[in-house]
């Protein structure tokens, strides 16, 4: 990249800046900021701790926001002037690191200009992401052992807390099924355009013959059960069932009865969990996964019920909304979007903010 495009692309991360001011609306930002710190500043404030979680979590996501733009903007400033100086004194090493951070601040640029695209109901809370694989056999499970593992190195890239609360594994290669803890603001309006069916076409390492292989795995991402949600489970609805852990792991697994699988009878949701080395928990993981899905369904209906009475019954994700295409050409394409990518192993690797930043540009598209 030459002097005059590193220059350019800089010059259009400002514009991009100036359009995201005009959306955060600072003044305004910085009025709610002053209005919810007098609020924490109230005595008695935790007398009502429902409350007081509403307000301490609007204001650390309202602080998060505005610091972040700051911090952004003050970013690209600084490298703008830092790439004149280095023009000018013929510096190519501070050029090159010029080149590095461009592309660091591109890649926040864009997921802060995401992040004013999000404002759905949920769409500021952590998220679970549930992965599992489908029609294929072994290339379907290793698939999926595949998608989980690029999902975490997503989540690693965006400094996001994740904990892997459930797995599955197949008796052959890779996994059946994982339920992936993720905390961090956002991450469930951002990842739940991953919902779906993901397909993957390649030359079977499980076949003996080496022919082209299509498998498949399903995609499912719920918001993340807070304290103030009132997400009502008695006893009488659930079945819980203690089992050993399976799988590789440390001196606690499959020596005791500590994995834990709880049925909800009225729906039939079944979630389980076996990260954890106590039983008590692994039930208390497993009970925020059911109240999390509890949730996204109780979503799933008001939506549907909305929909039915606007008349206006619009087709949802479809079946395979992105193939991975390894032979006999390399592709990722997202099939809603069309938005795609020619370097399978980077977006492996956790390279999907592209993705996400397209797929929730047609989900707006979608509703309006």
């Amino acid at each position: 990249m030459s002097d005059s495009e590193l220059k350019e692309r800089l010059a259009t991360l400002s514009s991009t800046l100036q359009s995201i001011e005009k959306v955060l609306d600072l003044p305004a930002l910085q009025k709610e900021i002053s209005s919810l710190q007098l609020q924490v500043e109230q005595p008695g404030l935790w007398e009502n701790t429902s409350r007081a979680q509403q307000i301490t979590g609007a204001l650390a996501r309202a602080k998060n926001k505005l610091e972040g733009f700051l911090t952004l903007s003050q970013g690209v400033k600084d490298l703008s002037e830092l790439v004149v100086m280095a023009e000018a004194e013929g510096d190519s090493s501070s050029l090159k690191e010029a080149l590095l951070e461009e592309k660091k601040l591109s890649e926040q640029v864009l997921s802060l200009e995401t992040e004013t695209m999000l404002s759905g109901e949920y769409d500021s809370r952590g998220a679970l992401l549930t992965i599992r694989s489908g029609a294929g056999g072994d290339d379907a499970t290793d698939f999926a052992e595949m998608l989980m593992r690029m999902y975490l190195r997503y989540c690693e890239k965006q400094g996001y807390k994740t904990a892997v609360l459930d797995t599955s594994f197949a008796e052959g290669a890779g996994i059946k099924s994982s339920v992936i803890e993720i905390d961090a603001p956002y991450a469930y309006g951002k990842l739940s355009v991953e919902t779906g069916t993901h397909r993957l076409v390649r030359m079977s390492p499980f076949n003996a013959a080496g022919k082209r292989q299509t498998s498949f795995a399903a995609v499912e991402v719920v918001p993340l059960i807070e304290a103030t949600d009132e997400v009502l489970v008695p006893e009488s609805d659930i079945r819980v069932d203690v089992f050993r852990s399976s799988g590789p792991g440390g001196q606690s697994v499959n020596t005791t009865d500590s994995a834990v699988r709880i049925t909800h009878l009225p729906s039939g949701i079944v979630v389980s969990c076996q990260n954890e080395k106590s039983q008590l928990q692994n039930k208390q993981a497993a009970m925020r996964v059911l109240q999390s899905r509890l949730l996204e369904l109780k979503r799933q209906e008001e939506e549907a019920t909305k929909k039915k009475l606007a008349g206006d019954v619009k087709a949802s994700w479809g079946e395979q909304m992105r193939s991975y295409v390894l032979a006999p050409y390399q592709m990722v394409k997202d099939l809603r979007t069309e938005y795609e990518v020619n370097n399978p192993s980077d977006v492996f690797d956790g390279e999907l903010a592209g993705f996400i930043s397209a797929g929730i540009r047609w989900r707006a598209g979608q509703r309006s």
